[in-house]
């Protein structure tokens, strides 16, 4: 839990300061480091900074950053014993910014008193002294216009006023053609802006206020995310050697000797497209594909918020020990997440790190399983038009016994989901997706097909029945079916087959060692192959389902075995 809790509201809110209010030095402004740093893999961050900043005459601490929070999620905090946080204020404010002159009005106008010789396009050069720039300063812009809402900025002429020796003249900039400095000069120009600006504003108690103090902040926001991806190789005594790499993509602030915590888990940020008020109603700047939301890694990899405490800083802490780089500590487990902690980590906004995180060795089994989806009935493929083109992709979908690895995960801490790359021997197999496996349990990465396991399926009609069933006064036929699927090992060693048959309407019965039932017609295993290209009737599903036969078989070296089913579905 953050320190210290507040008991009244934190954060009060302002569009613009007083008018009267002149600009903010740049020198006064600070940016708190990022201390910590939360990363989920769909790109949201929980960030920490901390540090020890100056403060103004007033006591505050200016802060020249503005977050861009999820709502809810910005918490201030003062670390410092002898000051307490009142209030954050976020708002537009004007700022004296120093830079180097590139033009010759920038270096006219830095150099008011100096002695100089000035050249007007052919006329003679003459001696003169520079007084200034005519301008309108903010303060009179201020006093003399009606309040807006919005930051004025000084208004500048194109006036020089020149003291020569007959007296003050005022020449118009653009008529000045050379300046000659006949002693010192500056090359620094100051000019006034508007920024977004957060004032930390602290209470000392009646005490004279100190000229730094130990302050904070926390939020949620996106911009920094972490993409996972493992390294499985695979030995001939059935251990996988399992490495998990992490690749972070930082698009949100420079990161220095930072610890970040990897999240292993399923975010759930209530608010996510809601932005706090702090921010302004400033537009968070454009993140790279893989912050958006309809991102393919984004979604498919996303896999859940952890609960972070800021502790309090050590008094008298020694140097900082040298930059070895990031060393990765083991994970720990916080509530339904697992959590991969990064110490050391130095990586500037833009820029992509990417790290070993663990290493451990699981137990795997070939396994070999064969899934055939329902495919529409004739009379759906007739209504639709079989074409030649759709005769073609049901024969290149011809059923293929597929070889995977289960892998068993004895580690401490659940596999996330990831691409894996298979390896045995030194050689790639296959890459294929891990998907999120707790502790204990096991997962199938596909290979590829096998190629030496051939297919055989016939299905048949074997009879039609009018008039079977009658619902909502509509009279159906009954459509019973017969299938055989003949399995063939034509390799050098013996394989064990998990077959699972998907039909269109009831199981009526199976051969020996087979087992049916009837299963959820809107799941993705049990949708029929190109489902939504063909025109269904919508009584389908009020006299039809979907069943599910599955057996396992075992097959040494050219051997074939076959299985036979029946089922039935409804037409009318």
């Amino acid at each position: 839990m953050l320190r210290p809790l507040f008991a009244a509201t934190l954060l009060a809110f302002a569009a613009a300061p007083g008018r009267a209010e002149p600009p903010t030095p740049n020198a006064a402004l600070a940016r708190m480091p990022v201390k910590e740093v939360t990363v989920f893999k769909d790109g949201h961050a929980y960030v920490v900074h901390e540090g020890t900043m100056p403060t103004d005459a007033a006591g505050n601490v200016l802060l020249d950053l503005l977050p861009t929070p999820v709502l809810g999620t910005f918490w201030p905090y003062s670390l410092d014993k002898g000051a307490k946080l009142e209030a954050v204020v976020a708002a537009r404010r004007r700022v004296t910014v120093e830079r180097t002159a590139l033009t010759l009005r920038e270096l006219i106008e830095a150099n008011a008193g100096a002695e100089v010789v000035v050249t007007e396009g052919t006329k003679p050069p003459y001696p003169a002294t520079i007084v200034k720039l005519l301008a309108r300063s903010t303060e009179e812009l201020d006093a003399a216009e009606l309040p807006t809402g919005v930051e004025a900025l000084p208004v500048k002429g194109n006036v020089l006023l020149l003291k020569t020796a007959d007296g003050t003249k005022a020449v118009p900039i653009e008529h000045i053609t050379d300046v000659k400095f006949v002693g010192k000069y500056a090359t620094k120009v100051s000019d006034v802006e508007v920024r977004n600006l957060l004032t930390l504003k602290l209470d000392w108690a009646g005490k004279l206020a100190a000229k730094s103090a130990e302050v904070g902040m926390a939020y949620v926001q996106k911009g920094i995310r972490w993409m996972p991806s493992y390294r499985v190789e695979l030995g001939n005594d059935g251990q996988a050697v399992v490495k998990l790499q992490a690749t972070i993509l930082n698009e949100l602030a420079d990161l220095k000797g930072v610890t970040v915590n990897l999240v292993v888990g399923v975010p759930s940020f209530y608010f996510k497209d809601t932005t706090d008020p702090v921010a302004l109603s400033q537009v968070l700047a454009q993140l790279s594909p893989y912050f958006q939301a309809d991102n393919y890694s984004g979604n498919s990899l996303s896999n859940a918020i952890m609960t972070q405490n800021v502790a309090m800083p050590r008094v008298n802490a020694p140097a900082p020990p040298a930059d070895l780089g990031p060393v990765v500590e083991g994970g720990t487990q916080s509530e339904d997440l697992f959590v991969f902690t990064v110490k050391n980590v130095t990586l500037a906004r833009g820029q992509r790190l990417v790290l070993p995180v663990a290493q451990y060795s699981l137990g795997y089994k070939d396994v070999y399983a064969l899934d055939i989806a329902a495919t529409p009935p004739p009379e759906v493929r007739h209504q639709s038009g079989d074409t030649p083109a759709a005769q073609i992709a049901r024969m290149m979908a011809a059923p293929k016994v597929m070889h995977k690895v289960r892998l068993t995960n004895g580690a401490t801490h659940p596999l996330t989901t990831a691409p894996a790359l298979i390896l045995k021997d030194g050689r790639v197999l296959a890459q294929g997706m891990m998907t999120y496996t707790p502790k204990l349990s096991s997962v199938d990465v596909a290979l590829t097909a096998a190629v030496d396991i051939r297919v055989k399926k016939a299905d048949k009609e074997a009879k039609r029945t009018p008039n079977a069933a009658k619902v909502d006064g509509n009279d159906f036929w009954r459509v019973d079916l017969t299938g055989t699927l003949a399995l063939t090992n034509s390799g050098a060693k013996p394989v064990e087959i998990e077959v699972t048959r998907h039909v269109l309407g009831s199981v009526d019965t199976v051969g020996d060692g087979a087992k049916s039932e009837q299963v959820n017609a809107l799941e993705d295993d049990a949708r029929p192959v190109l489902w939504s290209s063909h025109s269904w009737p919508g009584w389908w599903t009020q006299v039809n389902g979907v069943g599910r036969v599955t057996w396992t078989v075992k097959l040494a070296p050219g051997q074939t075995a076959e299985q036979a089913y029946a089922w039935h579905y409804f037409w009318r």
